[in-house]
C-alpha cells in the first residue's frame, strides 16, 4: 500500500475537505497530484472479473450424535473417572455414585421379602387347619342332622352343629383370602427387591456407546438427581455444522450439495455436504436452521464458530491491487494515470489522485465499490 507524509497529503486534501459540504468526499472525485513528486513503481491496470455473490450464514460447529449421561436414581456424586477429552467404551463407568442408601434400601426389601414368606407360610398352615376344623364341623352336622331325622336329638342340638359348621368354613374361606393376600405380598415384595438390585445397579453410571467426552457438568461431593446432566458423550466421530439461514435466502440451498464452510479459527476452508434443512422458520428470527455435514478435519471440535457460504448471484465486479490503495483515515484513493500536453512536441506522464470506495479482498485484489470505471491505468 502507498504511504504518503501525513503533511503532503494534508496539503493536498485542506482545499477539498474546506469546499465540500460536510467534509464528505464522494468516491471518483479526482485531483491533479503532478505538484507533488510521485514516484511510481508499479503500474496495473484495473481488473473486471465475474465474482460470485457470498451470502455467509454464521452457525456453531456440533457433534453429528450426543449422549447426554443423567443419573438414574439420587445419590452423591463419589467419583468421576473420565474427563473432557478422554474416550470411552461402551460398558466403561464413567461416574460412581454414593450406594450406602441403595444397599440400606435393598436390605429393606429383602427383609420385607422375608416377612412376606413367612405371612405366606403362617397363612397355608392356618388355612391347613381350617380345613381340618371345617371337615370335622361338617361331619358332625352330618350325624345330628340323621339323628335329628331319627328324633335322637332335639332340633336345637341339630342347630348348634349346623352354626358350628358354618363358623368354620367362614374361617377356612377367611384363611384362604389370607393365604391369596399373602401370595401378592410376596410378589409385590419381590418386585421391591428387583428394583432396589436395578437401583443398586443405577449407583455406577457407565457409558452407553463408544465415544469422546466433551463436557462434565458435575463435580465429586455433587448430588446426583434423576434427570440431571452428568457427562455430555459425542458418540460419534462426525461433526456438523448447524447455521442459521435467512428465509430469502433459503430456496437457493438444495438438500445434498456440497458448499464451504469456513472456519475462521484455523483460517481453512472445509467442504460440506447439506444433511437437514429445517422446514421451518424460527419466527422470532426468520430463520431457517441448516446442518452440513463436515469432514474429518484435525483442529474441529463442537463449539466452534463456522460461517456456511452460500453462493447467491454472480456479478462483474472491479478489481485493484491491494497495494495501489492510499489510505488517509477513512478516505481512500489511487493515483491515475492520466496525459497533459506540456508543450506542442513532449507528452508527460502524469498522475491524479482519485478517490475511491473498496470492499471485499480477494487475495492480493481487493473489490473496487466505486470511483473507477474499469479502464484506467494505476500507479504505486
Amino acid at each position: 500500500m502507498k504511504k504518503y507524509s501525513f503533511l503532503s497529503l494534508l496539503f493536498l486534501l485542506l482545499p477539498l475537505v474546506f469546499s465540500c459540504e460536510n467534509n464528505a468526499i464522494p468516491p471518483g472525485f479526482s485531483m491533479d497530484s503532478t505538484q507533488n513528486s510521485i514516484v511510481v513503481q508499479h503500474r496495473a491496470g484495473v481488473e473486471s472479473r465475474q465474482i460470485t455473490q457470498i451470502y455467509e450464514a454464521v452457525g456453531t460447529i456440533r457433534p453429528l450424535t450426543e449422549s447426554v449421561i443423567e443419573s438414574q436414581v439420587s445419590g452423591q456424586v463419589l467419583k468421576i473417572n473420565v474427563v473432557p477429552g478422554a474416550r470411552v467404551e461402551i460398558g466403561q463407568v464413567l461416574v460412581q455414585l454414593d450406594k450406602r442408601q441403595l444397599n440400606t434400601r435393598l436390605e429393606q426389601a429383602k427383609q420385607g421379602l422375608a416377612y412376606a414368606n413367612n405371612t405366606l407360610s403362617q397363612a397355608l398352615k392356618a388355612i391347613d387347619e381350617a380345613r381340618a376344623g371345617q371337615e370335622q364341623a361338617y361331619a358332625a352336622y352330618m350325624r345330628a342332622k340323621t339323628l335329628h331325622g331319627k328324633e335322637v336329638i332335639p332340633s336345637q342340638q341339630l342347630e348348634i352343629d349346623r352354626a358350628t359348621f358354618l363358623q368354620a368354613k367362614a374361617r377356612h374361606e377367611k384363611n384362604r383370602e389370607a393365604f391369596q393376600a399373602a401370595k401378592s405380598n410376596i410378589r409385590k415384595a419381590k418386585e421391591v427387591v428387583k428394583e432396589a438390585r436395578i437401583g443398586l445397579g443405577y449407583a455406577s453410571i457407565k457409558a452407553p456407546a463408544q465415544g469422546l467426552v466433551v463436557e462434565r457438568l458435575v463435580d465429586p461431593g455433587d448430588q446426583a438427581l434423576p434427570g440431571k446432566p452428568l457427562l455430555i458423550i459425542q458418540t460419534s466421530g462426525s461433526l456438523r455444522l448447524e447455521a442459521r439461514v435467512r428465509e430469502g435466502l433459503i430456496g437457493k440451498i438444495i438438500q445434498g450439495n456440497p458448499y464451504e464452510v469456513g472456519i475462521e479459527t484455523l483460517e481453512t476452508h472445509v467442504v460440506a455436504a447439506i444433511e437437514e434443512i429445517a422446514p421451518y422458520a424460527d419466527p422470532s428470527t426468520r430463520t431457517f436452521l441448516v446442518k452440513a455435514a463436515l469432514p474429518d478435519t484435525p483442529g474441529i471440535y463442537p463449539g466452534m464458530f463456522g460461517r456456511l457460504l452460500i453462493p447467491i448471484e454472480t456479478e462483474e465486479t472491479l478489481l485493484i491491487p491491494q497495494d495501489a490503495v492510499i489510505r488517509v483515515g477513512q478516505l481512500e484513493m489511487v493515483n491515475v494515470k492520466s496525459q497533459k500536453n506540456q508543450d506542442n512536441q513532449n507528452k508527460k506522464t502524469q498522475y491524479r489522485l482519485v478517490y475511491i470506495k473498496t470492499g471485499k479482498r480477494f487475495g492480493q485484489k481487493i473489490e473496487v465499490l466505486s470511483g473507477l470505471t474499469g479502464t484506467e491505468t494505476l500507479g504505486y
